[in-house]
């Protein structure tokens, strides 16, 4: 029991600290030889095969709605206004009466057309029957030829005095008609501008009220005169087609509006001011959600970019100068930066435009610490093993 507690002799603990060191250095030396055997690790990646599709190019421009037809109500004659035939607000048809003007001066000119009408009717039926008359008595020259001539020429100016009558009739009644003064188009009607009593006249300044139709309803988008160019050069060199004229709209609230629109034209002048493009859509808007002078964001696929690539966007890098590359997996098997042209994205994809050819694998899995000419082992995108993965990686931390 006390030999067990005495201290060993120096020269014993000395054998003892080496044969413990000796033990621990020889795993790490076999460990060594086995990794210099091996060569160097190879990093798991997972990877897709390039294929060149036609890719569209899609715009996103703001812009405001503008009502399908516009309309001011205008008096044509002058008068008080009677009467408002019409609730502000409400939607109004084509030739719906909507005020009432005073009609008494301009039923009295109807009156007065009227009796002009009927003497002239009659000056001309007497001018005739003298002319008929003196005919005869004219060929046996019992009267002047000339008393003939002159009976027969007043029977012509009544004739004329008739026409003329019933022009002034025309227009008395039109007159008439337009004290009451109609919906010019079919639509929603604003506020009424005048009240009861107050004097019309066809020209005046302001209208009586305003008819805005709003089903179908335009929107217009403004584009940048530059892009517009760009894009119209892509298409007569042959880099792009002709895209879709359907349209996306979303409101400003950032909801979708449920219609899908259509392109009708763009402008042929250059706004001075914004430097800007004027392109106008058509939606349907039977609910009426879409109101004249709302701020909106239309999309749209404005033409098509065949032998593009689409590549996941977390493929696409970017050096410190911005541009793009991709690594993939190389002739000698391993990992190759490649540049790329990429300027765009298309849902969860970047397009590629230049830097790739048909058949290229890109790597998408296991580009954590990648570079270039590492030794990869590269296997279809979606199958790498978690497990590899980080073994990989956490083989590059500590190395």
């Amino acid at each position: 029991m006390l030999a067990s507690r005495l201290p060993l002799p120096r020269s014993n603990r000395v054998r003892l600290g080496a044969l413990l060191l000796a033990c621990a250095t020889l795993p790490a030396c076999s460990g060594s030889e086995d990794d210099a055997a091996r060569g160097p690790r190879e990093t798991e990646v997972g990877y897709i095969v390039a294929k060149p599709s036609t890719v569209p190019i899609s715009v996103s421009l703001s812009g405001r709605t503008v009502a399908f037809e516009t309309s001011q109500v205008r008096p044509q004659v002058e008068g008080v206004i009677r009467k408002r035939l019409f609730t502000e607000g409400a939607y109004v048809k084509a030739g719906q009466t909507l005020y009432q003007i005073d009609p008494s001066i301009y039923r009295a000119q109807v009156n007065q057309a009227n009796a002009n009408l009927a003497s002239a009717r009659a000056s001309a039926a007497a001018a005739k029957a003298r002319a008929e008359r003196l005919k005869p008595l004219a060929e046996m020259e019992a009267v002047a030829k000339q008393d003939y001539t002159d009976a027969l020429a007043d029977a012509r100016v009544a004739e004329a005095s008739i026409a003329q009558n019933k022009a002034a009739l025309e227009t008395a009644q039109v007159n008439l008609r337009f004290t009451t003064v109609p919906a010019p188009i079919s639509g929603r009607i604003g506020r009424s501008l005048v009240t009861v009593g107050a004097l019309a006249s066809a020209s005046q300044a302001d209208p009586l009220a305003i008819i805005q139709r709003t089903d179908p309803i335009y929107v217009d988008l403004n584009q940048s005169a530059a892009d517009l160019v760009g894009l119209r050069r892509r298409l007569a060199r042959g880099g792009a087609t002709p895209g879709s004229t359907e349209v996306t709209l979303h409101l400003d609230d950032g909801t979708e509006y449920e219609q899908r629109g259509t392109v009708k034209f763009s402008e042929v002048t250059v706004d001075e001011d914004t430097g800007t493009v004027t392109l106008r859509a058509q939606f349907p808007n039977p609910d009426g959600l879409l109101l004249p002078g709302m701020f909106v964001t239309a999309s749209f696929d404005q033409a098509r970019a065949p032998g593009a690539f689409l590549v996941p966007q977390a493929a696409v890098q970017r050096d410190f100068d911005g541009s793009a590359y991709l690594m993939v997996v190389g002739k000698d098997g391993k990992a190759e930066r490649r540049k790329v042209t990429s300027d765009r994205t298309l849902g969860p994809n970047s397009v590629v435009t230049a830097g790739l050819k048909d058949g290229d694998k890109v790597i998408t899995e296991g580009l954590n610490g990648l570079k270039q000419d590492a030794a990869i082992k590269p296997v279809p995108a979606g199958s790498a093993s978690p497990a590899a993965g980080a073994k990989a990686a956490s083989a590059k931390k500590d190395g």
